[in-house]
């Protein structure tokens, strides 16, 4: 039976080592990340089986990225914070957090929890079902073959960063990526992303994109990022 997976969400980097080592001691498998991009980041890369999730995270909170992920997912969620506040609480059980643990904790309770929480959605269906074929403005992208087809049905020619970008904006659409979280997605294909360069892949996506006379239908949301416009449907 293979070690479930926990993925570690907190900013403040010795607490994060420190839990990931807790758990790690207790038989986890342990994924760890210091903003949403990064936890964004993870998620794309597989659903782990259980979230801890600080509330005070730098740029997104805790509580923003709950409500995006049970959009989707309902993949457990326990919230640590140390503001400890009971509105903080109360928000996140109602949007479908399983525990909240204050800080300071002692990582035996947490540890304890994680096992709890686990242990009561054990055997339970996840909600989420893959989608993995997309169709937008007669466009058609299938992740499984990385392929990507025109409206006239020629097969696209796409980097594997144009690709993995195209496959998160089929996934979000006409929902606003912030620039921070294509940052740290396009990190791991072209080495040194940065604002400059992400700028420039969806440059080259967008020209990729155009097609008999229309613009490409990811549009510029100014000091934020990107999103694309066009309704999508999986198929």
């Amino acid at each position: 039976m293979s070690a479930q997976t926990i993925l570690v969400v907190e900013d403040d980097a010795p607490l994060r080592a420190l839990i990931s080592r807790a758990l790690k001691e207790h038989g986890y498998e342990v994924r760890s990340a210091a903003t949403g991009a990064e936890m964004q980041v993870s998620l794309e890369r597989g659903e782990p089986d259980l979230i801890v999730l600080d509330i005070m995270l730098p740029g997104t909170t805790g509580i923003d990225l709950l409500r995006r992920l049970r959009m989707e997912s309902d993949i457990p969620v326990i919230f640590i914070s140390a503001r400890g506040e009971e509105a903080d609480r109360v928000i996140g059980l109602e949007l479908g957090a399983d525990d909240y643990l204050p800080k300071p904790f002692g990582t035996r309770e947490l540890v304890a929890r994680v096992t709890a929480v686990l242990r009561r959605h054990e055997g339970q269906p996840r909600k989420r079902e893959r989608r993995d074929e997309f169709t937008f403005e007669g466009w058609h992208l299938s992740l499984p073959r990385r392929e990507l087809r025109s409206p006239s049905g020629a097969l696209v020619d796409l980097t594997t960063a144009e690709f993995d970008l195209l496959g998160t904006f089929v996934q979000k659409p006409q929902r606003v990526i912030a620039r921070e979280r294509l940052i740290e997605m396009s990190r791991s294909r072209i080495g040194d992303a940065s604002d400059r360069s992400v700028d420039v892949l969806v440059s080259r996506l967008r020209r990729k994109l155009s097609h008999a006379g229309h613009d490409a239908p990811i549009v510029t949301v100014r000091g934020i990022g990107y999103m694309l416009s066009a309704e999508v449907e999986s198929v």
